[in-house]
């Protein structure tokens, strides 16, 4: 795959209802129990997503953190929202959003050297550009966008090493508010091109959230692997759904899987089990698998 680590020695690759509490099962226990919770304003919703959640990770080894958040019925699920993990190349969601952020800041275009690089980045994975963008932009300033985003748990990747960034699932979900949603953080423009970009990406990158989604939705994505000697693979998903009444984001992220394979499995059955219960009888299109 393009996203392959190669600057990694370690790397083998590249709402307000009240919630209710259920238990994310037996695979838990040595991570203090932690337990799915949701709220939802439409009723019944919260206790079948925390019951399916729950059942899609039943046996699950890996540890695993989930975030949703669906604005048409203000629902607002979370698993380790604080738990954090190396980013791998979701990363590079965050890398876009802060390049967006200054060219808004210091209100200009951007140039088609940038807006080549952030199209590589985002659709086909492209470590090289991600790496140029990463230097040009510079650590101090990628800090400023988290600290205007309020993603005050993420720490980026030290010594050039953008795929060891620190992150959570809590953060994660405040970026893709901000790409989805209005804010003074990203202009109009800004939200629509990095949504166009991850509606993009290539057929062999599709998997993970988009997995069960509503065939009447559009479906944006970024997905990240990555292989070290600890933790095994990682496999994380940031998925947006807009249009036809569509408003909702979901956040996995994974570690300790065994394989890749084993990793992406955890995020879709986490995946189809929201789309299923926020989207009951919609017809939903397959996606790849990897």
């Amino acid at each position: 795959m393009r996203a392959s680590w190669r600057f990694l020695a370690t790397a083998v690759v590249a709402g307000t209802a009240v919630p209710v509490f259920v238990g994310a099962g037996a695979a838990d226990a040595a991570a203090a129990s932690p337990r799915v919770r949701c709220s939802s304003e439409k009723a019944g919703l919260a206790a079948k997503l925390q019951r399916d959640i729950t059942n899609a990770l039943r046996g699950n080894t890996a540890i695993t953190a989930v975030s949703l958040h669906d604005r048409t019925t203000n629902t607002v699920c979370t698993l380790r929202a604080d738990q954090t993990f190396d980013s791998a190349s979701t990363v590079k969601v965050t890398v876009l959003a802060t390049l967006l952020w200054d060219v808004n800041r210091h209100n200009r275009h951007l140039t088609p050297r940038e807006t080549e690089l952030a199209t590589a980045m985002i659709t086909k994975s492209d470590n090289d550009a991600t790496t140029a963008l990463w230097r040009q932009l510079g650590v101090p300033k990628i800090k400023g966008f988290l600290s205007a985003a309020d993603m005050t748990r993420t720490v980026p990747g030290s010594n050039g090493h953008w795929g060891l960034t620190q992150i959570t699932a809590g953060d994660e979900q405040k970026l893709m508010n901000l790409i989805t949603g209005s804010s003074s953080v990203l202009s109009g423009e800004a939200r629509a091109y990095a949504l166009k970009l991850m509606n993009e990406v290539v057929p062999s990158q599709r998997w993970g959230t988009p997995a069960g989604a509503p065939s009447s939705a559009v479906f944006h994505v970024k997905n990240g692997w990555l292989s070290r000697a600890t933790h095994g693979w990682r496999v994380h998903g940031l998925g947006a759904f807009t249009g036809r009444g569509h408003d909702y984001t979901i956040t996995v992220l994974t570690h300790d899987n065994e394989t890749m394979a084993a990793g992406i499995a955890t995020t879709e059955a986490v995946a189809r089990a929201i789309h299923k219960g926020l989207n009951p009888t919609a017809n939903t299109v397959q996606t790849s698998t990897g």
